[in-house]
């Protein structure tokens, strides 16, 4: 840790103030984030958002600085870029339209798709007319993923501010590799999938992808002030700039966005309304219908995973549509990570949402072990008011 970042490391409260039943929980917190700063040369930023109503707690805390060019302190309101979480807020708004009869989850891809795309998945030997929405959620398609390339890396850094499209991303996929397998046989993870996702709400739809996620999961409602799709619709008036990121030394603040900017990625938020949305989305502030959580959390049976795979977190059947279920610091959870070092989690039995961001791709160990870490801090804290 340099002695710049150290001397700067600092924590910023914001939401209720605790109780004093809550102290220890509150200094725990304090204790945790500061300490990812001190103890990880790697990362720069830590903010960190920990919400249970029914414990008590709503805190917000932030350590190190946003942007080491001109050391402004990090703040849990700092914005950042927060990648693949995007693919919860796709998935659910496209379960919303399957609540408003507008498509299901099993019509085939090739109807809701432009001519296009289809000419291009039919022609490195796909069938979007057996390929169906519930694939493109759970990541079964079959699709190769091309952000999941040494190509698409490569190009990134080597022109960091080329607008990529979505077609030219959907044509890398089918340039750079073949179909794993027949819809519904494999298990892979897919960017691509949800690229095709977000032309699929905005014809579905009628609404440009920002307008339609924003109106159907109805942000104003729950109060998400600070997210917004970068690039493709104005940031909201008052927010503070979005805070720096990295890969290992390597600082994306000025990469073009569209290189994940469809669906897979391509929302900025802060921890405070990744925290916020994940706890509507399961204790019924998102869906019309309450077993429309139910869906959101089926996988499809059956499928193996790609071959050579070896991410057992990442096995066939942990990823539903658009989150994944684990077992986080010995509590079932629902969570989605991003890849500059984002993620959030839901742990439904003590109604808790926790987002974090250590705005580091390669620091996601210390990711998860604060997220851990803070569920830990929060179960302790039922067990004390326990009668």
């Amino acid at each position: 840790m340099s002695v710049l970042l150290s001397g700067l490391c600092l924590l910023v409260m914001a939401g209720c103030s605790p109780g004093p039943e809550n102290d220890g929980v509150d200094e725990a917190l304090r204790t945790l984030v500061d300490g990812v700063v001190r103890d990880n040369d790697n990362v720069r930023a830590v903010a960190l958002g920990v919400d249970s109503p029914m414990l008590g707690v709503n805190w917000r805390g932030a350590a190190g600085v946003a942007d080491p060019g001109s050391t402004e302190p990090m703040t849990a309101d700092r914005p950042v870029r927060i990648a693949s979480n995007t693919k919860t807020f796709v998935a659910a708004a496209v379960l919303r339209l399957v609540e408003k009869g507008r498509m299901a989850v099993d019509d085939p891809i090739a109807a809701l798709l432009p001519d296009d795309m289809v000419a291009l998945l039919v022609g490195d030997g796909y069938r979007p007319e057996s390929m169906t929405v519930r694939h493109l959620l759970t990541h079964t398609s079959g699709l190769f993923d091309h952000s999941d390339s040494q190509q698409y890396g490569d190009a990134i850094l080597a022109d960091p501010q080329h607008r990529w499209t979505r077609i030219e991303q959907l044509e890398a996929a089918m340039a750079w590799g073949e179909p794993w397998g027949a819809p519904g046989e494999i298990y892979t993870y897919c960017d691509t999938g949800y690229v095709l996702l977000g032309e699929i709400i905005e014809r579905v739809s009628g609404r440009p992808l920002p307008d339609a996620v924003r109106t159907l999961l109805r942000f104003d409602a729950l109060g998400l002030e600070s997210t917004w799709w970068e690039d493709l619709e104005p940031a909201p008036v008052g927010v503070p700039a979005r805070a720096h990121q990295f890969i290992d030394d390597v600082d994306s603040f000025g990469f073009d966005p569209s290189f994940d900017l469809f669906g897979g990625g391509g929302l900025v938020s802060t921890v405070g309304d990744m925290a916020a949305f994940y706890r509507a989305l399961f204790t019924g502030g998102v869906f019309s219908d309450p077993s429309t959580v139910d869906l959101m959390l089926t996988t499809v049976e059956g499928t193996q995973p790609r071959p050579g795979a070896d991410d057992a977190a990442h096995a066939p059947g942990t990823y539903r549509m658009g989150v994944w279920v684990a077992e986080i610091a010995g509590f079932t959870a629902y969570a989605h990570s991003g890849f500059w070092g984002t993620a959030v989690v839901f742990v439904p039995e003590l109604d808790l949402a926790v987002a974090a961001t250590v705005n580091q791709n390669k620091a996601k160990d210390s990711l998860w072990a604060m997220i851990g870490r803070s569920i830990a801090i929060v179960s302790q804290q039922q067990g004390d008011l326990s009668p």
